[in-house]
């Protein structure tokens, strides 16, 4: 089992930066990918980023490629999501997900079988 618990979040306005933290406990070690996903109200979550927990190689959602930037520190049990250049399109609860699948990299929701609680991230105009 894996708990996870994001913290970071809050109101900025457009063009400002928030960096976003996720804190892993239990049986880490079974981490294979780790990441963020966000959903707006009346949309669906959506995949942001995510890391291959081993090396450190990451992948992301178009929608913010050269914004956002994915990492972990070097115990590899918190995960960072530094977001900048935000704008009102990037306002949603922000969902750290892991997955013991060693299948491969994916923002799919389904691949990931761990969540935390989410943080919440306001962007003003």
């Amino acid at each position: 089992q894996v708990q996870l618990v994001e913290s970071g979040g809050g109101s900025v306005q457009a063009g400002g930066s928030l960096r976003l933290s996720c804190v892993a406990s239990g049986i880490v070690s079974d981490i294979y990918y780790w990441g963020w996903f966000r959903q707006a109200p009346g949309k669906e979550r959506e995949g942001v980023a995510t890391i291959y927990r081993r090396d450190g190689s990451a992948c992301y959602a178009d929608s913010v490629k050269g914004r956002f930037t994915i990492s972990q520190d070097n115990t590899k049990t918190t995960l960072y999501l530094q977001m900048n250049s935000l704008n009102p399109e990037d306002t949603a609860r922000y969902y750290c997900a892991a997955t013991e699948s060693a299948n491969r990299m994916s923002l799919l929701m389904s691949h990931y079988n761990y969540w935390g609680q989410g943080t919440q991230v306001t962007v003003s105009s």
